[in-house]
């Protein structure tokens, strides 16, 4: 075999991608949407589960969300979850603000050592609980805690002087497994996410939306990096509902809204501490613009977004449609997905039996 032809043969392998999973512990599982189950409450028993679920379906890392007025809290999940994991990487949502960075620093080198290494850092820009500040503030914190995250885990001199923060400290002694900052996932549509996640994050998320409108925001947050010389990877996260068959996979859709009263979907919605952002904005409009059946394009159906702020949209379809549907974002620039399903351990056995093995996954590299 020539040097040529083996360069062609690494050519035709299937792209690599990060399929992560979701650990409802914002109270967000369900057998039936908008029905308050005690037995899929967050809980640390039933977030716990589903984290081992997710390691054994061979995830390779698991999204731990942040709440304030719902579920556990995030910080001390991780902190108890992190040494019962071997192989699963955790992505940790932090609310910025909420921790003076200095002591985030230590507290993210502190988990990444306990993890041997798997962890990586989801950035959250919402609100604080009690706190009402203007798209531009937010933002310009959520930058300055990012740029002073990778300053000190990268263990260099910090000297930083932002609108937010004033600081002038040496190295801490702890350090990530690495010595550097690990992953920083970051999302958000208006423009002050846009370039606070193009001047610092790692991987720009976001959530369901029409091929085109992906397609377009990749190409807007390519330009928007290269403006400021750094490149970015790209997830997408959704749920998903995948059965042996389409019509299996939409009676099961239809089922999880059977139970569903517009009112209290309503009031779910409104819980949420971001449920005025562009972004959420942006789902309710995919609703709008969906035919009778909930689905806004092929597989892509918005009836989930009935009783959720944020992520209002799953994939659905027979094993080879959902994994078509993910090769197709892949194709647009994906580089990691964020799935999940109702009720959440049982839907990433589905996902874990009939898609993942499929798929050429690892964990995301730098």
């Amino acid at each position: 075999m020539t040097a040529n032809t083996m360069i062609d043969g690494l050519k035709d392998l299937p792209k690599t991608c990060e399929v992560s999973w979701f650990s409802a512990l914002c109270d967000d599982d369900y057998e039936f949407l908008g029905q308050p189950d005690p037995m899929l409450a967050s809980s640390w028993e039933h977030c716990r589960n589903i984290v081992m679920q997710a390691e054994k379906g061979g995830f390779d890392n698991i999204l731990l969300p942040s709440g304030y007025a719902l579920g556990i809290d995030t910080t001390m999940f991780a902190g108890a979850i992190a040494p019962m994991t071997e192989t699963i990487r955790l992505l940790w949502a932090l609310r910025m603000g909420e921790d003076w960075p200095p002591q985030l620093a230590r507290r993210i080198a502190t988990l990444d050592r306990i993890l041997g290494g798997r962890l990586t850092v989801n950035i959250i820009s919402s609100d604080l609980p009690g706190e009402k500040l203007d798209s531009r503030a937010r933002y310009q914190r959520t930058l300055e805690v990012m740029q002073i995250l990778k300053i000190m885990l990268n263990g260099e001199h910090l000297k930083y002087e932002g609108e937010f923060y004033n600081l002038d400290l040496p190295p801490a002694r702890i350090s990530t497994v690495s010595g550097k900052c690990p992953p920083l996932y970051f999302g958000g549509l208006s423009e002050d996410a846009r370039e606070a996640a193009a001047k610092a994050c790692d991987v720009y998320l976001m959530w369901p939306d029409t091929m085109d409108n992906v397609r377009e925001i990749i190409a807007d947050m390519t330009a928007r990096a290269n403006k400021y010389g750094r490149t970015l990877k790209f997830g997408y996260r959704a749920h998903v509902i995948v059965r042996e068959t389409e019509d299996e996979a939409r009676t099961y859709a239809d089922r999880l809204l059977s139970k569903l009263d517009d009112e209290a979907g309503e009031a779910i919605r409104k819980k949420s501490l971001d449920s005025a952002s562009v972004g959420v904005t942006r789902q309710a409009e995919l609703r709008s613009a969906a035919g009778g059946d909930g689905f806004v394009e092929d597989n892509l159906w918005t009836g989930i977004g009935r009783a959720r702020s944020g992520c209002g949209a799953a994939i659905v379809g027979d094993p080879d449609q959902v994994l078509a549907k993910l090769q197709a974002y892949q194709a647009e620039g994906i580089d990691a997905f964020i799935l999940s399903g109702y009720p959440h351990a049982a839907e990433a056995d589905l996902f874990s039996r009939h898609v993942l093995p499929r798929i050429h996954h690892a964990p995301l590299t730098l």
